[in-house]
């Protein structure tokens, strides 16, 4: 079965006409009542649920929180891409597209990714107009800062809050929405399985997560915009109560899961305290704007400073590596994140790592330089042209507060250094995930109906992300691109009416949950649902991590069917089904992460190369840098599931071709 050839070409050069052409069919003024489900309410599904409550559809729109404001989207800190040229450097839409395609390690679908391009510039007015209070410079005009992977300033922002100003754009236009009748908003409810009738997505059994009832809920159309799977390794940079079921529940009712093994490991998060460390915490990427990061040059020095003997500002400029900047003179300490993450690795496991903690792991993020310059200018722009060094710095450490100040208040909150006299401690951490559920050029699923937005779906990223895209992706998937593409697929559901919810496929797909449920509360274990978490987290940081192995990812497959059976006889759940049960919640979750966690290793021992967040050992150039093959692997990897044993998952190739972007060796020195 090939794939690609189900998926619509998607010319980029063609843009939505043909979309457009459609929605007089499904106008809400002459066409019946049409409902639709929209699972999360994070940037993509609060988007997506006002844009499709404006055009006049039913919406029921699902999160696991208390409030959609408190969707992970508020934790990305640093910006939102878009190809606005606002600076002049020679950005475009082209430029934008090249650079996502080439930082992704050529591994993303081109006809998506220039889509993605080509409305990034519509964000940003979006966003203005429902009032999101970008940084402006000092003309009035947005402002605009760079990220890794790019040698242009597109990336606009508000401080170190840019995801919380955006979802608070998204969630008003959403409270419009609710207040109008037009989206019926389901608080602590979680989705826990798919309804398909004859073949299609119809509709979802819920869990009221605070009186335990089982909820029917159907819909001609379900958007699934559940974010990414990153804390299947247990100690992330997401929110704890982050998951993949959503995604997963539609994987086992036929949704292919497509590059699993693509995860981003970000650069700049706090390092690991201790063992018992539950939750990790994220410095913005934008640091690295005007932070340099090094290591000393010196082993004893590094010794030392673990060891308490000396202070990073007793090490001398002279005795300091600046490693990024060493090896990639043209991006310096602005690479991709999997690059500079990998860096990062090379030199702790080298004895170079700063960090007194158990596995010495840390380096340094240093902004000592970036007061100085930008104190002078500050200084000679006010007409003092032979400023004191005092008042340099006075300057300087004024200017990064203006642009990173809540984010140096947090550090300080967290580690208690001040980041203004002592560089930041950082070392790589779990982020965000490129893999996801396959969609088509529509955004819809192998499950007709079934649609998959921002970070659940896999589309846009290839095997790396560039910073500030993952913001750009939920926004186009939710105001750009699905009200077109599901009006369109509904455009052939006007005569349908009314989806019943007592059918024998609701009555199945609820028995199903109701045994798992069942099951766990009856199961007589002796281990907490924690401890099975931290034990997969373990495997997966250790054998299908930062770096990759065909030893290790053998083990991994083998630890974690172990683990598996393990879990279902031992976990231990207390409480009942009929109320709040949070040990109920995370049983159910890391149930789906334990099965994603073997397909994870599984997918990353079939593809025999290195590319972007995927590095295998044994494919590696010999300045250690990620050696592709583009002959053997050019393809997205999608898996069929075939039931309780993930061993057996049917893999499927969508091949990925270039009409746009001559594929090349990434190289960013």
């Amino acid at each position: 079965m090939k794939l690609d050839s189900k998926i619509p070409a998607g010319d980029i050069s063609v843009k939505w006409t043909k979309y457009k052409d459609h929605l007089k069919l499904v106008a809400p003024n002459n066409r019946p009542k049409i409902d639709i489900i929209v699972v999360g309410t994070g940037l993509a599904g609060a988007s997506a649920a006002a844009s499709l409550g404006e055009m006049g559809y039913n919406v029921k729109a699902f999160c696991f929180q208390d409030s959609p404001r408190r969707a992970h989207s508020i934790a990305a800190q640093g910006g939102i891409n878009a190809a606005k040229n606002y600076q002049n450097d020679g950005d475009s839409v082209y430029r934008l597209f090249y650079d996502t395609i080439k930082g992704g390690d050529y591994r993303a679908r081109e006809a998506n990714v220039h889509r993605l391009a080509e409305v990034s510039v519509n964000i940003i007015d979006q966003c203005v107009a429902q009032g999101v209070p970008f940084a402006r410079d000092y003309g009035g005009m947005l402002d605009n800062r760079s990220f890794g992977g790019t040698q242009v300033q597109r990336t606009f922002y508000a401080a170190g809050q840019t995801g919380q100003q955006l979802l608070l754009g998204a969630y008003s236009a959403l409270s419009r929405q609710i207040g109008l009748g037009r989206v019926k908003m389901f608080h602590r409810h979680e989705m826990l399985d798919l309804v398909k009738v004859d073949g299609k997505a119809r509709g979802i059994i819920a869990r009221n997560l605070v009186t335990g009832e089982l909820e029917r809920h159907s819909a001609h159309a379900v958007i699934i915009a559940s974010g990414g799977y990153g804390n299947v390794y247990f100690l992330s940079t997401n929110a704890m109560g982050s998951n993949v079921t959503a995604g997963w529940k539609i994987h086992k009712r036929g949704a292919y899961f497509a590059n699993p093994c693509f995860v981003q490991i970000h650069p700049t998060c706090i390092p690991v305290h201790g063992t018992n460390q539950s939750k990790l915490t994220l410095m913005s990427e934008s640091l690295r704007n005007s932070g340099r990061i090094w290591v000393p040059k010196k082993l004893e020095d590094a010794q030392a400073i673990r060891e308490g003997r000396l202070k990073a500002t007793d090490i001398k400029e002279e005795d300091r590596d600046y490693f990024l900047e060493r090896r990639y003179p043209a991006f310096g300490n602005l690479v991709p994140r999997d690059v500079a993450s990998r860096a990062a690795k090379e030199r702790c496991d080298a004895g170079f790592g700063i960090e007194n903690n158990d596995t010495q792991e840390g380096v340094y993020l240093d902004f000592s330089s970036e007061i100085i310059n930008k104190g002078r200018q500050a200084a000679y722009a006010q007409g003092n042209h032979n400023p004191s060094e005092q008042e340099i710095v006075k300057l300087g450490k004024a200017w990064i507060e203006e642009k990173y100040g809540n984010l140096f208040q947090m550090y300080q909150q967290i580690t208690a250094e001040n980041p203004y006299e002592v560089p930041m401690k950082i070392y790589p951490a779990v982020h965000y995930t490129m893999g996801g559920v396959w969609v088509d050029y529509n955004l819809q699923s192998t499950i007709p109906g079934c649609f998959v937005a921002g970070e659940a779906n896999f589309s846009d990223h290839g095997a790396n992300r560039l910073g500030a895209s993952a913001l750009m992706q939920g926004l186009a998937d939710g105001y750009f691109v699905l009200p077109y593409t599901v009006s369109d697929y509904l455009a052939n559901e006007i005569r349908t009416g009314k989806i019943a919810t007592n059918t024998a496929e609701f009555d199945e797909a609820e028995a199903a949950v109701k045994a798992q449920i069942d099951g766990f509360l009856n199961n007589n274990g002796n281990k907490s649902v924690d401890s099975f978490h931290k034990a997969l987290g373990h495997i997966m940081w250790n054998k299908v991590g930062m770096a990759r192995n065909e030893k290790g990812l053998n083990e991994a497959i083998a630890e974690i069917a172990a683990l598996k059976e393990d879990f279902y006889k031992n976990v231990y759940v207390p409480g009942s089904a009929d109320e709040l049960n949070t040990e109920l919640e995370k049983a159910i979750r890391v149930a789906d992460f334990i099965d994603l966690g073997q397909l994870m290793a599984r997918d990353a021992l079939q593809r025999n190369e290195s590319c972007g967040g995927h590095f295998r050992e044994e494919y590696q150039d010999a300045e250690g840098e990620t050696l592709r093959d583009d002959e053997n692997f050019n393809f997205v990897s999608a898996w069929e599931y075939q039931g309780y044993d993930i061993n057996s998952e049917v893999l499927h190739k969508e091949v990925l071709n270039y009409e746009y972007i001559k594929i090349a060796a990434r190289n960013y020195k």
